[in-house]
């Protein structure tokens, strides 16, 4: 269960007297994520229906300066009619307050639920609502340099490396070699803007078949358009075990592509990309893994399955 910071339902109740959204109701522990906190959050409006948010403790790893970026472009998409949730602001207008020590927010609950198993036409959808984030995206002005970027994914592997062993260590040593041949990813002028970084398939909502959300986006930052693309890709074109799912890259390509073609440079640049897409990944893991703390109720992932995604994208190239 991703809860780190517990919450009871009177220091919820208390917190709550700052926003206009009735009365509480109840609160449950959300068992989905691994970086933040996340309750489902039942209020009863005076007069109205009984309404649900999602209240949100941002833990160690998510940076407080990092929320207005994240938060207001969840705002300035859901505006646009992207089914991005919308934050609520307080009395006073703010997105951000404070919660047994946390920074916290209320964010609007978005319908339907996440695929475990898409289909074709599903990943296919997922892709068109990537374009359009990218597209609708375009017009946010604030700015954040990636929070997982290269810089990051030195500092990781030499702290992996005083600790690594057996498995961890064999895969530290693909991920050197992989960073030496890639050398800098970033290095040609490729379209950017602000990027989601963590599209995964348990942040894409869908009901009746159609994405009806898209949340998660304390990753979210501003960089090349195509390596958000690469992460996606990463992320719904294998299997849990890092083995690729037959079609569902080039499914989720196509409906990218639809509403946003890649420019020639940022097709040729896929591969590359890919391949950094699933180093990042595999360091974030491997040193989840290796400095996990067995207090915390969350299971670290498999490094290895997408240690095993680079293979692949080298052998795209």
């Amino acid at each position: 269960m991703a809860v780190f910071t517990p919450v009871t339902d009177e220091q919820a109740r208390a917190f709550l007297a700052d926003y206009p959204l009735g009365a509480f109701a109840s609160l449950h522990p959300i068992a989905e994520g691994v970086e933040n906190t996340n309750y489902r959050l039942e209020t009863a409006p005076a007069g109205l229906a009984s309404a649900r948010h999602v209240l949100t403790l941002f833990e160690a790893r998510t940076d407080a300066a990092s929320l207005p970026f994240c938060l207001g472009l969840t705002d300035h998409l859901a505006v646009r009619g992207f089914p991005a949730p919308r934050p609520v602001p307080d009395k006073d207008g703010d997105r951000v307050g404070t919660l047994n020590g946390r920074p916290a927010a209320v964010i609007e609950w978005l319908p339907g639920a996440w695929l475990r198993d898409p289909s074709p036409a599903e990943i296919e959808a997922a892709g068109a609502m990537l374009a359009r984030l990218h597209l609708e995206a375009g017009g946010f002005l604030l700015e954040r340099a990636n929070p997982v970027g290269p810089e990051v994914w030195r500092a990781l592997a030499d702290r992996s490396a005083t600790a690594a062993k057996g498995e961890d260590r064999d895969i530290l040593d693909g991920v050197e070699a992989a960073l030496s041949r890639l050398g800098d990813p970033w290095a040609e002028d490729l379209p950017r803007g602000p990027i989601h970084a963590d599209y995964f398939p348990d942040n894409i909502l869908f009901e009746n078949g159609k994405v009806s959300g898209v949340i998660d986006f304390y990753f979210g930052c501003t960089d090349l358009l195509a390596y958000d693309l690469a992460i996606a890709l990463s992320a719904w074109g294998f299997d849990g075990a890092g083995t690729p799912i037959p079609g569902a890259v080039e499914a989720f390509r196509r409906g990218y592509e639809a509403v946003r073609p890649l420019t020639s440079a940022e097709a040729a640049a896929l591969p590359r990309l890919g391949e950094a897409a699933a180093i990042r990944f595999t360091l974030t893991r491997l040193h989840d893994r290796i400095f996990h703390d067995p207090t915390k109720l969350v299971t670290p992932k498999d490094p290895g399955a997408f240690f095993r995604r680079a293979a692949w994208w080298r052998e795209a190239a």
